[in-house]
């Protein structure tokens, strides 16, 4: 039998096993650090956490499915790709978490997608548990017909693995309107069933009203709290924005219609420095650029001609008073960080997952800048598939306002709880721990609910 002190493990014994079950796992073993970090404070004196070894379950995904995809390609040509689901936790609701296609997309990545989700998902207060999933394949440079085969012969396989009750999946990085409907349609041609098994749909066919802006949107709105709880406003103050997608260009429209100004936008060949401000109609022009010619954010300097375009460069060094990163995992390092510092920034919200890496984290800690965690301030957009999977299990859907006015409520209610477990008592609040801990609480005592499962 095991001894209680083989059960209470430190830290450091706890992230040697991650290592040593995960060689090469760098991204995933990142998101388990940075979790782990936190949480491990919180259950010291909680004996249950580590008699039921909680933590060490959380970072073992309850399922990994790998499989091929082979498609033909304009010319004719057999393609093979590879896919991917994890199954991380379901103790609070089915799986729920995004399909990504770009060709960075490997198992580390997507385990660690999975795992950041599981609290984001727990942190919305909804039954959702924490997946995700996606394949290695590049929607940059192919035709409608190419994303379309693509997409049915991924599904082909995926459709086995999912269901209403089961596991959710929904868009992220190269996975939009366009390729949820030619998956949705593959997986109702298979199935014979039409069910909200995807989140992200259009709204002809079941999806929610708010789910294109819930992202973006949300992510300003946990911005607009943590000003607020420290007494400011977003009104006046100038934001630069990392991407130009979804999630990003919809944080520019809220960082305008709550008076702030926008200064940047990028993609992954450079960003654009727009001084004059990016103003509503910019911001749709991008919209077309991007959602219908496909085309390259340094076509914005072509056009509006104040503004200017930096190859191969991120938008860190730009002055500004706020940031929101809604890019890609580990886009802003330690020495970016410095520099937003150094520029007068005082308040970081990530839209996108993990953009920071832990040395950038800890520059934000120690000049006790306020930053919210993706965990936290991106879930408005999981927040709303969740809300999207209510409207189609009550056949039913909600309008503009009331979505609107929902997701308002739930970015408090998270930032709520961020303040809860993370507010150190000297007037600064570690967003990150209060995420962590808050997230981590409620997954743990449905695990414990359930025995050893």
């Amino acid at each position: 039998m095991a001894s209680v002190y083989d059960r209470h493990v430190d830290l450091p014994t706890f992230m040697e096993g991650v290592k040593k079950r995960n060689p090469g796992q760098d991204e995933f073993v990142q998101a388990v650090q940075e979790v782990a970090q936190d949480v491990f404070d919180f259950i010291e004196d909680k004996e249950e956490y580590h008699e039921a070894q909680i933590l060490r379950r959380i970072a073992e995904p309850d399922r990994i499915v790998s499989f091929r995809v082979c498609w033909e390609d304009d010319n004719h040509c057999i393609r093979v790709q590879r896919g991917w689901r994890v199954q991380n936790n379901n103790a609070i609701g089915p799986y729920k978490g995004g399909i990504r296609f770009h060709p960075t997309v490997n198992e580390s990545v997507l385990k660690f997608l999975a795992f950041e989700q599981t609290f984001k998902n727990s942190l919305t207060g909804l039954p959702m548990g924490g997946g995700k999933g996606g394949a290695n394949f590049n929607p940059k440079g192919k035709s409608d017909s190419e994303v379309m085969r693509f997409c049915q012969s991924f599904m082909t396989e995926l459709q086995r693995h999912i269901g209403p009750d089961t596991d959710v999946p929904a868009g992220d990085i190269g996975v939009g309107s366009r390729e949820i409907g030619y998956m949705f349609g593959q997986y109702k041609r298979i199935t014979n069933r039409w069910e909200g098994v995807l989140t992200g749909k259009g709204t002809e066919y079941g999806g929610s009203k708010m789910r294109p802006e819930a992202t973006g949107y949300g992510a300003v709105y946990f911005m607009q709290n943590m000003l607020r709880h420290a007494g400011q406003d977003v009104e006046g103050k100038a934001a630069v924005i990392s991407g130009s997608g979804n999630v990003a260009t919809h944080a520019a429209e809220k960082i305008l219609q709550l008076g702030g100004k926008v200064l940047t936008l990028s993609d992954s060949g450079g960003f654009i420095h727009d001084p004059d401000g990016i103003d509503q109609e910019k911001i749709d022009w991008v919209k077309r650029l991007k959602n219908e010619r496909r085309g390259r954010i340094s076509e914005y300097a072509d056009h509006f001609t104040n503004a200017s375009f930096h190859e191969g460069k991120r938008p860190w060094d730009v002055e500004c008073d706020l940031a929101l990163p809604c890019a890609t995992q580990n886009e802003l390092n330690e020495e970016e960080a410095r520099a937003l510092v150094a520029n007068g920034c005082i308040a970081v919200a990530e839209g996108a997952n993990m953009p920071t890496t832990l040395d950038g984290v800890k520059v934000f800690h120690d000049a006790q800048l306020m930053y919210g965690p993706g965990k936290a301030a991106n879930a408005g957009g999981v927040a709303v598939s969740g809300l999207e999977m209510s409207q189609n299990s009550e056949r039913i859907s909600w309008n503009h306002d009331r979505l609107g006015q929902m997701l308002t409520e739930l970015m408090e209610g998270i930032h709520g709880k961020c303040v809860e477990y993370g507010d150190q008592g000297d007037g600064y609040v570690d967003y990150v721990k209060g995420a962590n801990i808050a997230g981590f609480k409620k997954v743990a005592d449905a695990m414990l609910a359930y025995g050893v499962v």
